[in-house]
């Protein structure tokens, strides 16, 4: 099991320590109460989290396919409900990547992480529609 402690620097701004040890800072916005907008929001945090997870799983899946793009971004939407908590209510993810890997093989490695390996998908999936696209060219806009 893990751990993860969150520590009240100043203001409204936070340090929060994984289990790995690593450590990242989050603030308000400047419209909140002591906030300094010096940092990421916990809800930006929680979608570069799941971009990170599902690129690390479609990256990992094409490797084993011998199919690695020379590059790979993604851009990931996001709507909220308008009262509180403002949950994120729809999330679509586009994958960009070069025109190196087979069609097939990149729909693939999306459909595995988003369905079976990717945690952060999986753990808001119960609350967020999960939607995705994939554009596939020389120029990556991600």
């Amino acid at each position: 099991m893990g751990e993860t402690r969150i520590h009240l620097i100043e203001g409204m701004q936070f340090v929060g320590t994984g289990s790995s040890g690593h450590s990242v800072l989050m603030d308000a916005s400047l419209k909140v109460s002591g906030g300094k907008d010096s940092a990421a929001r916990p809800v930006d945090l929680l979608l570069i989290a799941l971009g990170g997870c599902t690129g690390m799983d479609v990256i990992s899946i094409l490797r084993k396919m011998k199919t690695e793009p020379a590059a790979f971004s993604i851009k990931i939407d996001d709507e909220r409900a308008e009262d509180y908590p403002h949950v994120v209510t729809k999330v679509h993810i586009t994958y960009y990547v070069t025109n190196d890997v087979p069609e097939e093989n990149l729909k693939k490695a999306i459909d595995l992480s988003l369905s079976k390996y990717c945690p952060i998908a999986n753990t808001i999936a119960g609350v967020t529609k999960i939607t995705s696209s994939y554009e596939i060219g020389t120029n990556l806009r991600g």
